[in-house]
């Protein structure tokens, strides 16, 4: 993300939506990156469950019915098209009002693990909302492809919250493993974080390792130009981060997807769930 180019975006029509190019928005003024939007239509959209005929209908009626569903697929599948194409252009009209001037956006069908294979090799960022059209709202349930997608791709993802707000301020959740590190040094050498103000947090014990760990995070900010408060904090590193992202007025939090340390669990486990869904902010994860 040094040298970031272009950044896929997934849209999908709800509220995130908005968000999500919001948020493509912020990275591209701040890089220049192109910004290709994609919605992907699920297999629910193309294949709706058939009833089944097998009982005492008549051979005739059974053909009659099954041409009527045919019929009917293929009119949900030209809707779905349509609305397809409908978040399509309401998200490239909502980014180029926002200033981006190389826009693109994809349709495809399948699923979007596929999606994020097929598109992501000349990327440098995948942004995502935290949740879904399909997210449980009432339960505050993360969306059902974010996890999927972190897992799947190599390249940074950055979970949009629910509504974009101007950052100024963001948080490195550091755990000393090698994907904090690549997040430091990514950090350190891109002018996406450029001008904005760094925090540096580690959870865990103050002894000798970690201390070195932090100190060597915190060298590589300085070298890139960021005046840098750093900390070890103990205790739980979801609740720790948590509290320090609310009492600290961080706007962003960027932190590497799997680490060494518990922080791992964050973002294989129902930890994961429960820091990434308690942060209103947005996350930005590394591999």
């Amino acid at each position: 993300m040094t040298n970031l180019q272009k950044l896929i975006a997934f849209v999908d029509g709800s509220v995130y939506s908005q968000s999500v190019c919001d948020h493509a928005a912020w990275v591209s003024s701040r890089t220049g990156a192109a910004v290709e939007v994609h919605h992907v239509l699920g297999r629910r959209e193309g294949a709706p469950e058939r009833a089944n005929l097998s009982g005492n209908i008549t051979l005739g009626a059974r053909t009659s019915l099954l041409e009527e569903l045919t019929d009917l697929d293929a009119q949900r599948a030209k809707l779905s098209q349509k609305i397809g194409r409908a978040i399509l252009d309401d998200a490239q009209a909502r980014l180029e009002n926002a200033g981006v001037k190389d826009v693109a956006v994809r349709l495809r069908s399948g699923d979007i693990i596929d999606t994020v294979t097929d598109t992501e090799a000349d990327a440098g960022l995948i942004v995502i909302g935290k949740r879904g059209e399909a997210a449980d709202f009432a339960k505050l349930h993360l969306g059902s492809n974010l996890e999927r997608v972190v897992r799947s791709s190599s390249k940074p993802v950055l979970v949009a919250a629910r509504a974009f707000n101007p950052i100024k301020r963001f948080m490195i959740a550091f755990d000393g493993g090698t994907s904090g590190m690549k997040a430091v040094d990514h950090v350190s050498r891109s002018p996406l974080f450029a001008g904005l103000s760094c925090r540096l947090l580690m959870v865990g014990a103050d002894n000798a390792d970690n201390r070195k760990a932090l100190d060597d995070a915190r060298a590589m900010l300085d070298a890139g130009s960021y005046t840098v408060e750093a900390d070890i904090l103990p205790g739980q590193p979801e609740t720790v981060i948590s509290d320090a992202v609310t009492r600290e007025g961080i706007d962003l939090l960027v932190m590497g997807a799997y680490g060494h340390s518990r922080i791992r669990n964050l973002i294989i486990g129902s930890t994961t769930t429960e820091m990434v869904r308690s942060c209103k902010i947005p996350v930005i994860l590394y591999r």
